[in-house]
This record gives C-alpha cells, structure tokens and sequence, in this order.
C-alpha cells in the first residue's frame, strides 16, 4: 500500500485526479492548489459546477487558507459517524470548492490513507464519490472503469468502507444539514 500511496501522491502532485477508497466511500481525488483538476473532476462526475466540493483531512492546518474564520476550525472533530463541517469560505477559496455557496464542506478524519495522501502532498484533499450524476458510487476497478473509462490518471482499489453518508453540520449555526 505504501507504493501506491508514493505513486497516487506523485500523480496528485502532478495535477492528477485519481480514485481512492476515503472514511465513507470510493472518491475521486485531486488536490486544491489545481483548477484545471478540480474541473476535470467536476467534468467526469457529469456534476453542476453549482454543487461544491469536500476537502479532507487528517488535520485543520490543511483547512486555514479557505476559511474564514481559522479559530472554528478547532471545533471540527474526528467523530465515530464521518461527519461533514460547513463553515465561511475565505475569498480566496476555489469557486469549484464552494460552488454556489459561500460555504466550504471540511471533513476531518483519522484514515490512514487519507492521512498519508495528506502528508504527502502537504495538502488537503479535493473529494467527491467516484460516480457519475444520478449512479451508485464505484465498488469496484470494473466501475471505476464504466464510469470513467480511462480519464482517471491512478485507481486505488475500492476497499471495504462505511456506505453511510457523512452528517453535515453548519458549524457556525450549529444546525444539522443531513
């Protein structure tokens, strides 16, 4: 798993967009510092620039640059169900990332993949499931390779995961979203 995680990370270093299993689902994954990723990733998932995007992590630091307020991030949290934080998005934040909103979906979490993907690339990470608009997020190589056909620049294998959406907290008002 570690060479791959090298080989995904230099991919991602490179302006790639790969698929990866995540703390929820298979995800397709770029980094944030490239547009033209993160509209590629946007494209293959036949998905409305309007949506917005998630950044993971394995911790607040990456998250600073496109927030507003950097003293909430100490109240993002790894809980047992995966759990997603809306909060203000900074002005220099992506347009892709936030979409219509002028919030940022962050998620906090202790995967391990995510975790060295993170330390890796030294950034954040840009997720969304590995679909296309209306489907099933891939289970398989096979899926990733119907959906996507060869578009995608690196696969890890889908992996045994929690099927359940993560929550999603508006962190700034406390309400519960999903």
């Amino acid at each position: 798993m570690k060479l791959q995680t090298r080989l995904a990370a230099k991919v991602l270093n490179n302006a790639g967009v790969i698929s990866n299993p995540t703390d929820t689902i298979q995800g397709i994954t770029c980094l944030p510092k490239f547009a033209s990723s993160m509209y590629r990733l946007v494209q293959l998932k036949q998905r409305s620039n309007a949506k917005g995007l998630i950044l993971l992590a394995n911790d607040v630091r990456y998250f600073s640059k496109y927030v507003e307020r950097i003293d909430l991030l100490e109240k993002i949290q790894i809980e047992a169900q995966p759990t997603t934080y809306l909060l203000k998005a900074s002005k220099s934040a992506p347009g892709l990332l936030t979409g219509e909103f002028d919030t940022i979906a962050l998620r906090l979490t202790n995967n391990e993949l995510i975790a060295d993907l993170c330390s890796k690339t030294h950034s954040a990470l840009v997720s969304s499931s590995a679909n296309t608009s209306g489907k099933n997020s891939a289970q398989s190589v096979l899926n990733l390779k119907v959906f996507f056909k060869d578009e995608l620049d690196f696969i890890i294998a889908p992996k045994n995961y929690n099927t359940q959406a993560s929550k999603i907290i508006n962190l700034q008002t406390g309400e519960r979203v999903r």
